[in-house]
């Protein structure tokens, strides 16, 4: 058990040990279907891949690790994820949910499972009255982002947990963020979802999710239910994530920092009207922000003077790549309101025409201002 080292030692060591075989200090490539047993029933641990492999439990077990947790499932999405945490309710269940989050997840909620009689409200989570308000006998589902895709919104995990009536599991996509910075479990929450794909991985070159959570009967029930539905990840892509996760920690470090001072100097530029970054003062979610976060992360969200100044930026710029999803290691820019969030468009969450979301990378900070001073002249 390594629950007394700092986070920076749990994301190199935590649920890797060296191959007792070989002595290999990473965790090997287990790219089997299947293990032989010695009798009907009788193996070492493993029977079947999608059920259980040696590399997606290093995997589970540091993701857990990382995130303060117990137990830890890998998926082979951030949606696959989500996917199988609502398959644990029933019809006629209740969740409420953030009005500020990834379109994936909108879409999952009101254009899948909504057909199958799960009921869903939508709530601006920094109103803790409005909150409190929104519970219902049925509620079963507390789901928030903290910060928000792609508003930046800061939610108080300590208070909504505190917040939430018994029976009511308090549900945190940490992906923004990463437990290198935040750790919702340690503020009250029930269960932590990360796309993988993100800051875990990296290094934009795998596509995966995670859950981590405390309570064994909750892991039991999910356990099932990702070895049942399988939306499992491959050997391949669990080894590229644990790899990744080993320096996330000084990846946050900079991005955080390049982001700060990239923010500073957009909130300094007449071409843009507003800056969503928790790192700045002006920030209504800042306070929050500070007390729960150890960094405020890779993004910043800004809105220009109207959707064609958006997409003109986007498309000028040079280091910053136009391409969807974010927390690699080189800069990403993104118009929401046509490419990650085009499927709330027409919703009470749609995001504003006139916004572009940075991932901001670690290339050297002075690089990425260039850019994006060139971009909105």
């Amino acid at each position: 058990m390594m629950e007394h080292y700092h986070f920076d030692t749990l994301a190199i060591h935590a649920g890797q040990e060296p191959d007792p075989t070989t002595g290999a200090i990473m965790t090997p490539i287990y790219q089997t279907s299947t293990y032989v047993q010695s009798a009907p029933a009788e193996h070492k641990g493993y029977e079947y891949s999608r059920t259980d492999n040696p590399t997606r439990a290093a995997l589970e077990n540091l993701v857990a690790a990382i995130e303060g947790g117990r137990y830890g499932l890998a998926f082979a999405s951030g949606m696959a994820a989500i996917d199988t945490l609502l398959r644990r309710f029933n019809p006629g269940d209740h969740i409420l949910v953030g009005n500020d989050v990834y379109g994936g997840t909108y879409r999952l909620f009101e254009r899948v499972y909504a057909r199958y009689g799960l009921r869903f409200s939508w709530v601006d989570l920094a109103d803790l009255d409005a909150v409190r308000a929104a519970f219902t006998p049925q509620t079963r589902l507390l789901w928030l982002e903290t910060p928000t895709n792609p508003l930046m919104s800061i939610a108080d995990i300590t208070a909504l947990a505190e917040l939430a009536p018994e029976g009511v599991l308090v549900g945190v996509d940490n992906t923004f963020a990463s437990p290198a910075l935040q750790q919702p479990l340690q503020l009250g929450a029930h269960i932590v979802m990360h796309s993988s794909t993100k800051y875990l991985g990296g290094h934009s070159d795998v596509v995966g999710g995670a859950l981590a959570m405390n309570d064994e009967s909750l892991y039991h029930d999910l356990k099932f239910l990702q070895n049942a539905v399988g939306a499992v990840p491959a050997p391949m892509d669990c080894f590229l994530t644990l790899r990744g996760i080993k320096t996330l920690h000084v990846r946050m470090e900079r991005h955080s920092a390049n982001a700060r001072l990239i923010a500073e100097f957009l909130a300094d530029h007449p071409a843009v009207k507003t800056v969503l970054y928790p790192g700045l003062e002006s920030h209504p979610g800042h306070e929050v922000a500070k007390r729960q976060m150890r960094g405020f992360g890779g993004m910043i969200s800004i809105i220009l003077d109207g959707p064609d100044a958006a997409r003109r930026v986007v498309s000028r710029t040079k280091l910053f790549a136009l391409a969807e999803s974010l927390g690699g290691v080189e800069s990403l820019i993104e118009h929401p309101y046509s490419m990650t969030h085009a499927s709330t468009a027409a919703s009470p969450i749609a995001v504003p025409p006139a916004l572009v979301r940075l991932s901001v990378g670690i290339e050297h900070v002075d690089d990425l201002i260039e850019d994006l001073r060139q971009a909105l002249a």
